[in-house]
């Protein structure tokens, strides 16, 4: 392992994405300050998160497999009854290796 300080090259890199996220979140808001806030725009702000949640899940499930399935609906059933994130992913962490130990 290298214990290298922090050179120039990634601080720059560190810098210039940190940079890069700012401008697109203060831009967001920006641009939405000047969208008028119709029922149409209204419904799809309110459905994008499950897009984006759908987006993200279905590849890995995907390519993982039944684990990955059963991880997903753990979570999902988790935060249905708890809506605490950090039990929903605990326990999602436990099916899959509950589900990896039992030859899935």
């Amino acid at each position: 392992m290298i214990n290298e300080p922090l050179t120039h090259g990634a601080l720059i890199g560190i810098l210039a994405m940190a940079g890069a996220t700012l401008m697109t979140r203060v831009a967001g808001y920006w641009l939405m300050g000047h969208i008028p806030l119709t029922r149409r725009v209204r419904r799809c702000l309110e459905i994008l998160p499950g897009a984006i949640m759908a987006a993200t899940i279905v590849p890995i499930v995907a390519k993982v497999g039944p684990v990955a399935l059963i991880a997903v609906i753990v979570a999902a059933g988790s935060m249905m009854i708890r809506r605490n994130e950090f039990i929903a992913v605990g326990l999602a962490v436990a099916a899959a290796s509950f589900a990896r130990a039992y030859g899935l």
